[in-house]
C-alpha cells in the first residue's frame, strides 16, 4: 500500500463518513474507507479503480459538485500551482470545510502546509512513513476556481506555422515550450500520409501542429493525465483544429494501423524517474503502426533507448541533436 495511504489509516477515525479522496492511489485504500469517493486525474489508476469502485471514483481536472462530502482529502502532487488549484477545488466544493493534506516530505509536504494554512487553521496531525498528514478547517470558502483562466499561454512559430498554446497547472512545460519538443518540431517533415498519433500530448503541441503541417491527416492525442487532455482541447479551440483526443496510461489505448507516432515522452512522474512508459512505447510500437510506419521521439540524449528501438522496431537514426536532447527515428518493417 501506498506509504501515504498508511498515514490516512493510523488516523482512519477522522476519515469516516463521504469524504472525497483527491489525486488517491489504486492500493486498496478505498476497501478501508466504505464511504470514501476518489477523485483521479491519472488515467492509468482511474482505470484500476473502476474494476473495483465503479460507483465510487471519478475521473477529470474538475471535482464533481453534486456530491455532499463532509471532508477532503488531498494527496500532495509534484506542481506547486496544481496543489493550490486543488487546494481551492477542495475548500470550495467541500461543505464542512474541512481539508486534510497527505503527502511525502521529499514531494514538499511543509511546503504544501503552508499553502493549506492560507485557507484557515492548519495543524499537523502525523509524521510516519516519510509523510505528512496535515488539517485544515477553512473559515472562508472560497468561490471554484475557473480553470480555463488558469491557463498560461504561449505562442510557438516554427516552420512558418504558428500555434498558440494553453497549459493548465501541473502539465509539463507549464507556460514554455520545452527544448526537446522545440527540437523535436523541427524534425517532423516528410512523414508517411495517414494516422498520426502524438503520445503523451501535454498541452497538445505537437499534435496541433501536426494537424497544423498536414491539414488532411487525422490526428490522435494521447495522455495519461486529464489536466493535460484539458489543457490539449483548449489548445485545439484555439488554434480551430480538430483531433481524437484520448486518455490512456500507455500505448496500449492508442489506435492501431498509425502511419507515425510522435513523442517527446514522460521521464518523471511525481517526484520519481519513471522509464517504464516509454520503454513499453519502443516495445509496443509496432504494434500500432502499419508497414512503413515511422516512430519519432525526443529523449536526453543520456538515454539508452536506441538498442531498445532496434531490438523491437527497425534501425535507428538520429535525426537532430542539440541542448542535450537527441530526435531518433526509426520505421516499421
Amino acid at each position: 500500500m501506498d506509504p501515504r495511504s498508511q498515514v490516512l489509516l493510523r488516523n482512519s477515525e477522522l476519515l469516516q463518513g463521504r469524504i472525497v479522496l483527491a489525486g488517491a492511489p489504486a492500493d486498496g485504500l478505498l476497501d478501508e474507507l466504505p464511504e470514501a469517493h476518489a477523485w483521479s486525474w491519472h488515467a492509468g489508476e482511474y482505470e484500476q479503480l473502476i474494476q473495483n469502485y465503479a460507483e465510487r471514483c471519478s475521473f477529470g481536472p474538475q471535482l464533481p459538485e453534486a456530491n455532499q462530502y463532509i471532508a477532503g482529502v488531498l494527496f500532495l502532487p509534484k506542481s506547486r500551482a496544481l496543489t493550490e488549484y486543488l487546494l481551492q477545488e477542495l475548500a470550495a466544493k467541500v461543505p464542512s470545510g474541512l481539508i486534510f493534506l497527505v503527502g511525502e516530505k521529499r514531494a514538499g509536504s511543509e511546503r504544501a502546509a503552508k499553502q493549506l494554512a492560507a485557507y484557515g487553521r492548519t495543524s499537523k496531525l502525523d509524521s510516519a512513513r516519510r509523510c505528512q498528514l496535515w488539517r485544515c478547517e477553512v473559515e472562508q470558502r472560497p468561490q471554484p476556481p475557473n480553470l480555463p483562466e488558469l491557463s498560461q499561454t504561449f505562442t510557438v512559430e516554427i516552420a512558418q506555422q504558428s500555434l498558440e498554446v494553453h497549459t493548465l497547472p501541473g502539465v509539463f512545460s507549464h507556460g514554455r515550450l520545452d527544448l526537446g519538443t522545440q527540437l523535436l518540431l523541427e524534425c517532423l517533415d516528410g512523414l508517411p500520409h495517414g494516422h498520426y498519433l502524438d503520445f503523451g500530448c501535454g498541452a497538445g503541441v505537437v499534435g496541433a501542429f501536426l494537424k497544423k503541417h498536414y491539414s488532411t491527416a487525422e490526428i490522435s492525442m494521447l495522455d495519461v493525465d486529464a489536466f493535460a487532455l484539458h489543457s490539449t482541447a483548449l489548445t485545439l479551440q484555439a488554434n480551430q483544429l480538430e483531433a481524437t483526443v484520448i486518455a490512456g496510461d500507455g500505448v496500449h489505448a492508442a489506435p492501431k494501423q498509425l502511419a507515425a507516432i510522435i513523442s517527446n515522452p514522460p521521464f518523471h512522474q511525481g517526484v520519481h524517474t519513471q522509464y517504464q512508459t516509454t520503454e513499453t512505447l519502443l516495445r509496443e510500437a509496432a504494434e500500432h503502426l502499419r508497414p512503413g510506419g515511422e516512430l519519432r521521439i525526443v529523449a536526453n540524449s543520456f538515454l539508452k533507448y536506441p538498442p531498445l528501438i532496434e531490438k523491437h522496431l527497425g534501425v535507428c537514426s538520429v535525426l537532430a541533436e542539440r541542448d542535450g536532447f537527441k530526435v531518433y527515428r526509426a520505421i516499421r518493417k
